[in-house]
Parts: structure tokens; sequence; C-alpha cells
């Protein structure tokens, strides 16, 4: 499949409380990511890494999931979104050597990312 949605992210107000409701209602695994500059998660299903969580980066935003959309060239992407009316929250940027991702609102304001996985 083209282009398939390849991670989701919850960005919330309050990590604490979100992290015991679903890993409670989903019985997912969680795992704590040391060295990064926020608190960061991931959601595991199983041995698979499906997501992941972390306090919201915009002070006084809403608590809210932001799926990623697998692309090929995330420069490409990035600028043909652009092209189309996206406005470019996130310029594309290296994720901890695991790939680049970069965050749009397209032309009628939803959020999405798109995700690069870095090339073994």
């Amino acid at each position: 499949m083209a282009n398939p949605f390849v991670y989701t992210e919850l960005n919330t107000t309050d990590l604490s409380p979100s992290k015991a409701f679903y890993s409670k209602l989903f019985d997912w695994k969680l795992e704590d990511v040391p060295g990064m500059d926020t608190d960061y998660t991931f959601i595991k299903n199983g041995d698979s890494t499906i997501g992941g969580m972390m306090k919201h980066p915009m002070p006084g935003a809403p608590s809210m999931w932001l799926p990623y959309v697998g692309v090929d060239d995330i420069k490409a992407a990035t600028a043909k979104a652009k092209s189309l009316g996206a406005k470019v929250i996130v310029d594309v940027r290296e994720v901890m050597g695991y790939g680049q991702m970069s965050i749009l609102s397209d032309p009628t304001g939803a959020t999405i990312a798109l995700w690069q996985a870095k090339k073994a």
C-alpha cells in the first residue's frame, strides 16, 4: 500500500493520566524513551512499536492524536503539500536516528505528520 498510516502519536496536556488510561484500556505496553528533550513514551502492541505519547509541545493546545503517513521522500512530500496549500508547522527534521518527520496543517486546518524511515 502506498503511503500508509505508519505511526500515531498522542500529544497530551498531562502524560501520566494518559499513560494510565491507555495502558489499561488497550493493554498496551509503554516504554519510556531516555535521552530526548522531552518525556517521550513508545506505545507497543506486543513487540511492535505502534505509536508514542508526549506532553503537548504547544502550551495551551488541547490533547490530540497525530497520525503519521509514510513517504519515500520527506522533503519532496513536504514541498508538494505546501504547494497544495498546506501550512508547514514543523519542517523536515531528523528524529534520533530513526528517520525524518514533518508536521503539516492541510488547507482545512487538519493536522497530519509525514514520516520517512531511515534507510537500513
